[in-house]
């Protein structure tokens, strides 16, 4: 059973940094493909990166690219995004997603598929 969880969530300023840390238990880790995703209130869960299990291969929602930045350190099973210039429109909790994929170089599929944690909440305030 895989397990995650995420950490790293809080309140900022508009322009400030946070880093987000997904732990995955259970499992092997470079087995998976990882993902971020955001929900804001009223509204509905959106991709905001992805990574491949291998080549390291991302991408991201366009709402963040140039400031988000999505990575992974299989030696420490955890997966991390780092978020810059953030912007109240940010504002969301922020869920990890893993999934098993055949081949190495293929993102998570989109939806609800795979391992969830339990979310972490990002505030940026103006």
């Amino acid at each position: 059973q895989v397990q995650l969880v995420e950490s790293g969530g809080g309140l900022v300023q508009a322009g400030g940094s946070l880093r987000l840390s997904c732990a995955a238990s259970g499992t092997i880790f470079s087995n998976l493909a990882m993902g971020w995703h955001r929900q804001a209130p009223g509204k509905q869960r959106e991709l905001v990166a992805a990574i491949t299990r291998r080549g390291g291969i991302t991408k991201y929602a366009d709402s963040v690219k140039g400031r988000f930045t999505i990575s992974r350190d299989d030696a420490k099973n955890t997966v991390y995004l780092q978020m810059n210039s953030l912007k109240p429109e940010d504002t969301a909790l922020y869920y990890c997603n893993a999934q098993y994929v055949s081949t190495g170089y293929v993102f998570p599929a989109e939806g609800r598929q795979g391992y969830w944690g339990q979310g972490t909440q990002v505030t940026v305030s103006s």
